[in-house]
């Protein structure tokens, strides 16, 4: 066969092809906008030949004490660094360390309580981006390419690079802290390390993690640190918070620490600079609007935390942001009051916070297809009602009943017989009758013209405040002993008739109430006389029940308001506030449930960020290294297996006549004892192993609880 060939295909030399591509640019018109990049048909991912995460990325279950996670199911992740302004401050070297007190499990080094030491303050060191490429470009390529790394999962992260180079590296010494040095030597099993103040230690192999370069301290995103340790991720939320940044992300999630002051940051300047993306609630307040009218899908915000991290702050602010979106309107001033309604009636100063929310709540708000809200639900649960008559050295009661005794008019006292809050036992227990700062008179006027907002009449306000009165006098009822078996019955004084006068009851059956209990056997009814402690454990819990019964009253009458328009209703954004993990030195039923409900709230955290998206990579056949977590289900087993879990047990307890504490320890410790997250101990008390710590408990105190809220009802 011929073949034939055109003057066009005859080969070139490279000049003339040089000179043919200058010739035809030049012709180009000069205005012509250059093309834009084809965009991929499918919206799903497209793995690159080797696409992996860091293998030093382990994700463990401590948290810090004043941490505050908000996930909702969309977050903007570009992010503006701060222009015009450069830190001020820079961490010395010298106590560049982060002091954690280390007991548990992150990565694959054993941490779950972290105290972090204070950092000082030094002269700034020069870094820059390209000098750091060129000082870690060994290290990382030995991080992409060496197969041994993978191996050291001992280690928690690249120790393989790191101890062949004088880099960075946080290092865990004897007494559990992890401080920053430099590599000097190292053998198969120690190293020699260079701290940040000069001394010299050896250091075990697998007590070494690797640091992240100087450029990427402050990151405000921490899925852009190169090394995700436990000392690397919290020294990066250390330095931002010293330099009074106390947001910074993590992908889809904001972690918001406490600055326990107030923050002068507000919705119209986050309008104004909202191009530059920082992390801010408002941001994910927004986006999570923004998700749910682009999507047509309800959306969620999830807020979580230990107790005084500032859950109750954040959880207001995405409410208020919430309120502005769906626009100015009827609805949205009645959400804003109902929930300044449920902060008086459901917060309190505690030892951490001025105003901790007592109880978990759901907030469900409803938009129509504009994008306006046309009504809410919400839905309370562990209203924390041992608050009513238990108080702690430095603690307050609700704020309510401060702000009743201080702020009532005149004719409302004389009404209730209402006193100064210093004169009532429940109040004054603690030592701490008011807060820095805060005006409960004033606060009290606020709160009538809430009530007022949300359609409940003077009537029923003055109601409501009856009961609140007829509470504080239940707690100065007073009992004397009658005979030698130390029965008791109630002194006949003001708190008694005061009390059954608000209560509209008779004063003696009231005081038959609070001194004995009545058995019904059969046919037959049995009257026993209480003791001291069983009478005022019966005192206590019918002024904890009444106030229970109150706020669900209110709650109802809140949601009345904020009843939702069904035919406008199209997506809501639900947002979910609950208690943060509680351990103190005497622990009850209250953190007993507070726990476990925060137990379950976090197996749903760690399914949906590590779960799901393991096996959604498996599915797709992503080649990556797997992410290693704690799985807290053995934790979950302990309280719900059936039908030997602690809450069945504690139920058939409650409803046995021949129970008592005794029994019920013995019986914990028979069926609970193979959990590992379950420990008998001496003297009635058992313990549970939580993700955030151990908590013990006395099941004497649990077994009087269920007791006495069966005895009353």
């Amino acid at each position: 066969m011929l073949s034939t060939v055109s003057p066009m295909t005859v080969t070139r030399s490279s000049l003339e092809e040089m000179l043919e591509t200058i010739k035809r640019r030049d012709e180009q018109p000069k205005d012509i906008v250059p093309a834009l990049p084809v965009r991929p048909i499918s919206k799903a991912r497209l793995p690159s030949a080797r696409r992996s995460l860091p293998v030093d990325f382990k994700i463990g279950d401590s948290a810090t004490p004043t941490a505050t996670l908000v996930t909702p199911k969309y977050l903007i992740t570009t992010l503006k660094e701060k222009e015009g302004k450069k830190r001020d401050r820079h961490l010395n070297k010298e106590n560049n360390d982060l002091g954690f007190q280390c007991d548990g499990d992150f990565g694959s080094n054993k941490i779950t309580k972290v105290k972090v030491f204070p950092l000082h303050e030094s002269p700034p060191c020069a870094t820059n981006e390209e000098s750091w490429q060129n000082d870690y470009s060994d290290l990382y390529a030995t991080h992409s390419t060496s197969p041994s790394v993978t191996d050291e999962s001992t280690s928690g992260g690249n120790v393989n690079c790191v101890l062949n180079k004088e880099f960075q590296v946080w290092c865990q010494l004897s007494n559990g802290q992890w401080k920053s040095g430099k590599i000097e030597s190292a053998s198969i099993e120690d190293s020699l390390v260079m701290l940040s103040d000069g001394s010299v230690v050896t250091v075990p192999r697998g007590n070494i993690l690797p640091a992240n370069p100087d450029y990427l301290e402050g990151n405000d995103d921490l899925i852009r640190l190169s090394f995700l340790n436990e000392p690397s991720v919290l020294h990066n939320l250390q330095t931002r918070y010293y330099d009074d940044q106390i947001y910074t992300k993590a992908g889809r999630i904001l972690v918001a620490i406490n600055p326990f002051n107030d923050v002068h940051f507000h919705e119209n300047e986050f309008r104004t600079r909202k191009k530059l993306m920082y992390p801010l609630v408002h941001a994910i307040a927004e986006s999570t609007f923004n998700e749910m009218m682009r999507g047509e899908e309800n959306q969620s915000i999830i807020l979580s935390g230990q107790s005084g991290a500032g859950k109750t702050k954040t959880a207001s602010i995405v409410i208020e942001y919430l309120a502005s979106l769906g626009g100015h309107n009827d609805m949205q001033h009645k959400l804003l009051q109902a929930n300044l309604i449920l902060e008086a009636f459901g917060n309190a100063k505690t030892f951490m916070n001025h105003n901790s929310s007592r109880f978990g709540k759901l907030i469900e708000i409803h938009f129509n297809s504009t994008g306006e809200i046309c009504g809410a639900q919400i839905e309370t649960l562990l209203l924390e009602k041992s608050r009513v008559a238990h108080l702690s050295k430095g603690e307050r009661s609700y704020h309510i009943f401060y702000q009743l005794c201080s702020g009532a008019p005149s004719h409302l006292k004389e009404k209730f017989n209402l006193k100064s809050s210093r004169e009532f036992d429940y109040l004054k227990q603690s030592g701490c009758l008011t807060i820095d700062a805060v005006d409960d008179a004033q606060k009290f006027h606020t709160l009538v013209e809430a009530l007022d907002v949300v359609q409940i009449s003077r009537e029923d306000q003055e109601n409501a405040f009856a009961m609140l009165s007829a509470i504080l006098w239940l707690g100065n009822i007073s009992f004397q002993i009658i005979d030698s078996e130390n029965h008791v019955e109630v002194i006949a004084d003001e708190a008694v008739a005061s009390a059954s006068k608000l209560l509209g009851c008779d004063v003696h059956d009231l005081m038959l109430l609070l001194s004995t209990h009545h058995i019904q056997a059969g046919n037959n009814s049995v009257t026993q006389k209480l003791s001291s402690e069983q009478a005022i454990g019966m005192r206590n819990t019918l002024a904890k029940s009444i106030y229970a019964s109150l706020f669900d009253w209110l709650l109802e009458r809140i949601n009345m308001s904020l009843k939702i328009d069904q035919q406008k209703a199209w997506r809501s954004i639900s947002i979910v506030d609950i208690y943060g993990f509680e351990s103190f030195q005497r622990n009850s039923f209250e953190q007993f449930c507070i726990n476990y409900a925060n137990e379950r709230l976090q197996q749903y955290f760690k399914r949906h960020i590590f779960k799901l998206e393991q096996e959604e990579y498996n599915r797709e056949g992503i080649d990556w290294t797997r992410v290693d977590f704690n799985d807290n289900q053995e934790c979950l087993n302990l309280f719900e297996q059936k039908p030997y879990g602690l809450l069945l047990l504690l139920d058939e307890e409650s409803k046995s006549v021949h129970a008592t504490d005794l029994t019920l320890v013995n019986k914990l410790k028979h069926h609970l004892s193979s959990n590992p997250c379950f420990k008998g101990e001496k003297d009635g008390f058992f313990s549970v192993l939580h993700y955030a710590g151990e908590v013990s408990f006395s099941t004497t105190q649990i077994y009087m609880r269920l007791e006495l809220w069966c005895r009353l009802f």
